[in-house]
């Protein structure tokens, strides 16, 4: 009750706060049953975008440092949020992870492990990947656009008029593996397969390909300049 009660008055917020917001794939989240949702991690706001317009509850891994105060640790428990230590491998974690998928509930993990300080996609931890293939759920490639441009993590506030996205990809399937070390075996693929999902997810894929057709230009440009400027052979 709590959860959703906030998801309304913070859906308000950030459709005031924005120029626009567009919610894209949720069709794709699963209607029943436990799942894994893994997104980007762009803004100190992610969290809150996408617990209020997920089409089913999420319980977010977060940061256990976010605990610390007691008001702070009984609001983000009621947003079904639970902590993790970070850097290090935590199996409190993991065993409330795996808890709640057996109950039949979806759980956010933000594969990167942290916010981005230029917007780019971080390298995955290799933990959660882990935990991807070991779960055996179907697994929800997430992609958040605009939330870096609305409040990223070297400025001390928001700004407003961002557009922002947020796109659910079709679920992805691992397993089941007969042993760890085929599980293992199966880490760089499954992740470079998560990797390429969010990235076009998120629009990071198509803005690089902007980039790279306009360095292209660019060159085509600066070679064009340099033979119209040749000084001739006398």
């Amino acid at each position: 009750l709590f959860y959703r009660s906030i998801a309304l008055p913070t859906r308000w917020a950030f459709r005031l706060g924005c120029a626009r917001v567009t919610i894209e794939g949720a069709q794709h989240v699963p209607k029943s049953g436990p799942f894994l949702v893994l997104p980007n991690h762009e803004s100190i706001l992610d969290p809150f975008f996408l617990l209020s317009f997920s089409p089913r509850p999420l319980n977010a891994m977060t940061k256990s440092t976010q605990f610390t105060h007691g008001g702070a640790r009984w609001g983000l428990e009621r947003l079904l949020a639970f902590p993790v230590r970070r850097y290090r491998t935590d199996a409190q974690a993991v065993r409330v992870v795996f808890r709640t998928l057996q109950a039949g509930k979806g759980v956010c993990i933000y594969p990167e492990g942290e916010r981005t300080w230029d917007g780019a996609l971080q390298p995955f931890r290799r933990g959660t990947l882990r935990l991807m293939l070991e779960a055996g759920v179907p697994v929800i490639p997430c992609g958040m656009e605009g939330l870096y441009d609305l409040w990223p993590r070297w400025a001390d506030r928001p700004r407003r008029g961002a557009a922002i996205v947020l796109r659910f990809g079709e679920p992805l399937h691992f397993g089941p593996f007969g042993s760890r070390s085929e599980r293992d075996a199966a880490l760089p693929a499954a992740g470079a397969l998560l990797r390429g999902r969010i990235l076009e997810l998120s629009g990071e894929a198509d803005r690089r390909r902007s980039w790279e057709t306009e360095d292209r230009r660019l060159d085509e440009l600066a070679v064009f300049d340099s033979e119209t400027h040749s000084t001739p052979r006398r």
